[in-house]
């Protein structure tokens, strides 16, 4: 059973625009505070932005101003929508539980992901 189901990656060019979705097991994870995280080809899994049960949303200073995280508790679903895209910004896209550092295994698995490329 796929608990974290990630959707809405794809080609865009530099200054595009890009919304990623992620639809989670509720029973898993509707208490807990969610994050989105990437990985780029060569480089570790890194977070990019966390959102409580409440919608506070906290950032990678890397990523500040141009991402808005947002989730739906009804809909057990977290988005994330990006602006402003750099090359930089490409990578896999992942969410899960928020807190998971780079060489953790983290107690539910990953997802397959959404992949994001950023390329005139």
């Amino acid at each position: 059973q796929e608990r974290l189901v990630e959707s809405g990656g794809g080609l865009v060019q530099p200054g595009g625009s890009l919304g990623l979705s992620c639809v989670y097991d509720e029973t898993v994870f509707s208490i807990a505070t969610m994050a989105w995280y990437r990985q780029a080809p060569g480089k570790q899994r890194e977070r990019v932005a966390s959102i409580t049960t409440g919608g506070y949303g906290n950032y990678a200073d890397a990523v500040k101003g141009r991402f808005t995280i947002s989730r739906d508790n009804a809909k057990n679903t977290v988005h994330l929508q990006m602006n402003l895209l750099k090359p930089e910004d490409s990578a896999v896209y992942y969410c899960n539980v928020d807190g998971i550092s780079p060489a953790q295994t983290p107690k539910w698995p990953w997802g397959q992901g959404t992949q994001v490329t950023i390329s005139s």
